[in-house]
């Protein structure tokens, strides 16, 4: 006997009430992933900022100790040229010169002290990050193997219910089968069974009317008029073994 829509529509309501479940298997699972994802991009980010950082500073450290070099060498020179020279503006203007000298060592003795203490902060921080980073790419491959795990459990299973789910739809029309995933926007429970008179999804009261109607006519869709639903009549008995016939 050829199913009516009432019928199909219930048949493929109890599949994907099947696949939502093993879909809630997951939990926050595929969230978890995509968060961790994402922690994980920024924490190599950060990472990456802080090695251009510390490159920059350790350039610094460096091209100043060479400088502090020159400097002092240009010190040793001029206080050898005080010795020699001729009258007293030539040593003021060598004086003047060693002051100058002295006063720039001094400042860029200082930056490099400060510098030095920030490279050493940096690479500490550095190692810090590089450790953070190290446990989160570890836990993200936990959770991605716990994710895995789920879905091998799933895969025959899933792949039978979305089977029959496939020789269901290829026999329910188009404009049915449209009316039904419209349905499933807003409710998982896009078809539900009318009981006691009544939607079974939002317990709204059904008219008499409509039920009559529903009886008369099993290869119509109707719907709730609270929540849109479609309605199964209560006479139509589906049940998880008969969907396994498909």
């Amino acid at each position: 006997m050829e199913e009516t829509k009432s019928q199909l529509i219930a048949y493929l309501a109890i599949i994907d009430r099947n696949l939502d479940e093993l879909e809630e298997e997951f939990g926050d699972l595929p969230q978890q992933v995509e968060e961790q994802e994402k922690k994980n991009s920024d924490l190599a980010k950060t990472v990456k900022e802080t090695e251009q950082i510390l490159e920059e500073v350790k350039e610094f450290c460096s091209v100043t100790k060479v400088t502090l070099e020159d400097l002092k060498a240009k010190e040793e020179k001029l206080s050898q040229q005080q010795f020699q020279v001729r009258n007293n503006k030539e040593f003021d203007a060598i004086t003047s010169e060693i002051k100058h000298v002295k006063e720039e060592s001094k400042m860029l003795t200082e930056k490099l002290r400060q510098e030095t203490i920030k490279q050493q902060n940096l690479e500490r921080i550095l190692d810090e990050q590089k450790a953070e980073l190290i446990s989160s790419k570890e836990e993200l491959k936990n959770i991605k193997k716990e994710l895995e795990e789920v879905q091998e459990e799933q895969d025959e299973e899933k792949a039978e219910f979305e089977e029959r789910r496939e020789k269901i739809i290829s026999k329910i029309d188009k404009e049915s089968l449209a009316k039904y995933e419209r349905v499933r926007e807003y409710h998982s429970d896009a078809a539900v069974k009318v009981k006691r008179n009544s939607c079974s999804g939002c317990f709204s009261s059904i008219p008499p009317q409509l039920i009559v109607e529903m009886r008369s006519d099993d290869d119509v869709l109707y719907t709730c008029e609270n929540c849109a639903r479609i309605l199964i009549p209560e006479e139509i008995e589906i049940t998880e073994a008969d969907v396994e016939t498909i």
